[in-house]
């Protein structure tokens, strides 16, 4: 998957690529990241690219001209079919379907902004979509840039060691994830439950599977209200809600 990123901190976006789950996919040639920094495209000595917003009011505005000017190149080196996005609270919140609509994708183009954000005209003329992290203010596009990024490439396959690890995750059913525990079985006086030391695999996915739906009862109902429960999630969610009562 070819990556691009619109950043006036190209080393900042960069660092993704060294470490983790990214960085693999990388050395493994399973994705490729590019940066793009408008200051490049900039036609004055000090490289500007911001200036001073119309009507007046505070900070300032990234210029139509170098971010544009970004844009075409980046476009140039992705494959057709990788949509120009913008980071921004305006967006539409990024989530678990996002990722997956993006991980089936040759590529995309992120936008990263600064300052007060770009001309609105850039947008108009240049930017294919825009999406956010959920409803608070970061100083710049780029640890949302980065955590796109993330999302979207252990979802390609043959990134991550097990492909199950990714099918298993949190909300790729609609759900929170079931709780996890590893050796040794017994910590601080706390024994690892019964069933997962059974070895009965039918018994274990029945377990998991209602934790999963009783976690997202108890801290987010909003992921319940959204799914249609076949008939044993459903009496699993009632065995789970009868538990919590006694």
């Amino acid at each position: 998957m070819h990556i691009g990123v619109i950043s006036l901190f190209p080393e900042m976006v960069a660092t993704i690529a060294e470490y983790g789950v990214v960085g693999r996919a990388q050395q493994r040639k399973l994705v490729a990241l590019f940066t793009e920094n408008p200051r490049d495209y900039a036609e004055d000595v000090h490289r500007t690219v911001d200036n001073r917003p119309y009507g007046g009011g505070p900070g300032m505005v990234m210029k139509f001209e170098p971010v544009a000017q970004a844009i075409t190149a980046a476009r140039a080196a992705a494959p057709q079919g990788s949509p120009v996005v913008y980071l921004s609270p305006q967006g539409r919140v990024f989530d678990q379907d996002e990722a997956r609509r993006f991980a089936a994708l040759p590529g995309m183009i992120l936008l990263a902004g600064r300052y007060e954000g770009v001309d609105e005209r850039l947008l108009e003329a240049h930017v294919d979509d825009e999406l956010s992290l959920g409803d608070f203010v970061l100083s710049g596009g780029e640890i949302a840039a980065m955590a796109v990024i993330d999302a979207v490439v252990r979802l390609l396959p043959g990134v991550l060691g097990d492909d199950e690890s990714a099918a298993q995750d949190s909300f790729m059913e609609g759900l929170l994830d079931c709780p996890h525990y590893t050796r040794p079985e017994v910590v601080d006086g706390r024994q690892v439950p019964d069933v997962l030391l059974s070895g009965d695999h039918a018994r274990i996915a029945r377990w998991r599977m209602k934790q999963a739906l009783g976690r997202s009862y108890l801290r987010r109902p909003d992921l319940l209200e959204k799914l249609e429960l076949n008939d044993e999630q459903r009496e699993l969610l009632d065995e789970f809600i009868e538990e919590q009562r006694k």
